[in-house]
């Protein structure tokens, strides 16, 4: 048995989908499916339950014996949430708990840390896993300084030679789009937000640059397609020796230029590209940079080619958003 929490979330049922498609069967979703939409994301699945994140202890201690891996997904992901009580519940108590159970029953854990730790990235983004090289980290928001706190919790227990699960893997994801996102209102990718206006044909507005080396609309994003965030977690299990955080992205810098090109180009259009100002309260936090270093990964064994921005916005837009059926 995998469990999969937030596997109704973008990411957690793309890995759900991806589990299936490779043969698993016994797979169970924690989440929430609330009152609209969100429940078509897992609504072709095959699952063995669904189970609410507030009968998950009674499940744990039910079930200890059947399941093998915990994939944690699950969390508060909104960047602009204020509320760090409730990100500390859900992004660093929870994980903590799924932790500890994986560690006293030898379960495999495998769970979603960010690139948000690394903040304005002015120490890099390198999957280093010590605790010197956390603990220099200054993420921008609670979102990013909860899942760092796990991550330094972590390296702290393996200074300390504490007893672990027998597989964890961290892994931090960078700008992730795909099927399955429409839940996610803005926090939705990019390519989720520009399409409805070109499939209209109205111009697509980027954000102005407020920084000298960066000309507007030319700030640099490491863009993943969700299909190799999914691979990389499914060869995670199938590779139980492996433990440790690892950067998950193409390994590339695109700008946000190229990719409202790219959703233009995919629909057979001539791009219509315009710039507009950025709001106040983001110019003192906006990231103008991120690439993920994955030598780490590759180090380990992982070969798969990463998908190149404008093969992963063609699939993304033919087969998902410019269909009717548009959920995996």
């Amino acid at each position: 048995m995998i469990i999969v929490t937030g596997g109704a979330g973008f990411i957690g049922s793309n890995i759900v989908a991806g589990l299936e498609e490779k043969g698993y069967k016994d797979i169970v979703v924690v989440d929430w499916l609330g009152n609209e939409d969100k429940w078509k994301n897992i609504a072709k699945r095959n699952l063995s339950a669904i189970v609410s994140p507030e009968d998950l202890d009674v499940f744990l201690e039910n079930n200890h014996n059947q399941i093998s891996a915990i994939i944690h997904m699950g969390a508060i992901s909104t960047t602009t949430e204020k509320d760090v009580d409730l990100i500390k519940a859900s992004n660093i108590d929870l994980t903590w708990k799924l932790w500890c159970f994986c560690r006293d029953f030898k379960k495999q854990f495998i769970f979603a840390s960010s690139a948000a730790t690394y903040g304005s990235g002015e120490n890099g983004f390198n999957d280093n896993d010590g605790l010197e090289y956390l603990n220099s980290l200054r993420p921008l928001n609670p979102y990013g300084w909860s899942k760092a706190f796990i991550d330094r919790k972590i390296a702290f227990e393996l200074s300390e030679k504490r007893p672990t699960p027998p597989q964890f893997v961290g892994l931090k994801f960078f700008n992730v789009y795909g099927p399955n996102e429409y839940h996610k209102g803005g926090q939705k990718s990019v390519v989720a937000h520009i399409f409805p206006l070109v499939q209209k044909n109205e111009e697509v507005l980027l954000f102005k640059s407020y920084h000298p080396d960066y000309k507007d609309g030319w700030q640099l994003r490491d863009f993943v397609w969700i299909e190799d965030i999914v691979n990389v977690i499914i060869w995670m299990l199938e590779h139980k020796s492996v433990s440790g955080l690892f950067n998950v992205g193409s390994g590339e810098a695109r700008s946000f230029y190229d990719l409202a090109a790219s959703t233009w180009i995919a629909m057979g259009k001539e791009p219509k590209i315009g710039f507009k100002d950025m709001p106040e309260e983001l110019k003192g936090k906006y990231q103008y940079y991120t690439k993920a270093n994955i030598d780490k990964l590759r180090s380990i064994g992982y070969t798969a080619p990463m998908t190149k921005l404008e093969d992963g916005i063609r699939q993304y837009v033919q087969n998902y958003l410019n269909k009717e059926d548009s959920y995996r």
